[in-house]
C-alpha cells in the first residue's frame, strides 16, 4: 500500500503533446477548439489555454504575451517550443491522428498559398467576427485588469479624467 500512496502522491508528467493558445472570445476559434476536444475524446493530448480568460499568464505558456497571442494562433509544444500560423494546426492535427486534414498544406504549391490566406484571415478576424479593433480589445483588457485604473482620478468626478478611460475602467 505504500507503493499506490508513494505513486499517488508522485508529481505527474505533462501528458499533453502540444498546447494550443486559443481566443475565447472568438465565436469561429471555439468552434475549432470544440472540434478539437471532440477529438482529443479525453486523451489530454492537447492542453487548451483560453488566451482571452482574465489568469491568461504568458509565463505559462512559452512567454507568449497576450496581445502577440492575439495577433497569431500559437501553440506550445511540450519540450516548449512555440509555434504559430498553419503550423499550429497541422502539429495539432497530427497529433490528434487526423494530420490528413493538412497534409495538402505541406506541399510546395498549397502550403506557401494557405499561409497567405491564414495571414489575411488572422488580419481581419476581428472584424469578420464583429469584434472590436486589437487595439481596443487591448486597452479593455488592460482597464480591466486593473492596470491604468489604479489611478484615483479615474472614475471620479474630475474633468482631467478622459471619459473613454474612465468608462473602460467600469468594465
Amino acid at each position: 500500500m505504500t507503493t499506490a500512496a508513494s505513486s499517488a502522491q508522485a508529481p505527474r508528467a505533462i501528458a499533453w503533446r502540444i498546447k494550443l493558445l486559443y481566443d475565447g472570445d472568438c465565436p469561429l476559434c471555439l468552434r475549432e477548439v470544440n472540434f478539437l476536444r471532440k477529438q482529443d475524446n479525453g486523451r489530454g493530448l492537447i492542453a487548451f489555454t483560453d488566451i482571452a480568460a482574465d489568469d491568461y499568464s504568458p509565463e505559462d505558456n512559452g512567454g507568449v504575451d497576450f496581445a502577440t497571442a492575439m495577433g497569431r494562433i500559437h501553440a506550445v509544444k511540450a519540450d516548449g517550443t512555440v509555434i504559430q500560423n498553419v503550423d499550429v494546426f497541422r502539429q495539432v492535427y497530427d497529433v490528434l491522428g487526423i494530420g490528413w486534414i493538412y497534409a495538402p498544406t505541406r506541399w510546395p504549391l498549397l502550403g506557401p498559398l494557405v499561409d497567405w490566406v491564414y495571414g489575411l484571415w488572422a488580419n481581419w478576424r476581428l472584424a469578420v467576427t464583429g469584434r472590436p479593433s486589437l487595439k481596443t480589445i487591448l486597452a479593455e483588457r488592460e482597464a480591466r485588469l486593473g492596470k491604468g485604473c489604479g489611478n484615483p482620478a479615474i472614475g471620479s468626478d474630475s474633468e482631467a479624467v478622459d471619459e473613454s478611460v474612465a468608462n473602460r475602467c467600469r468594465i
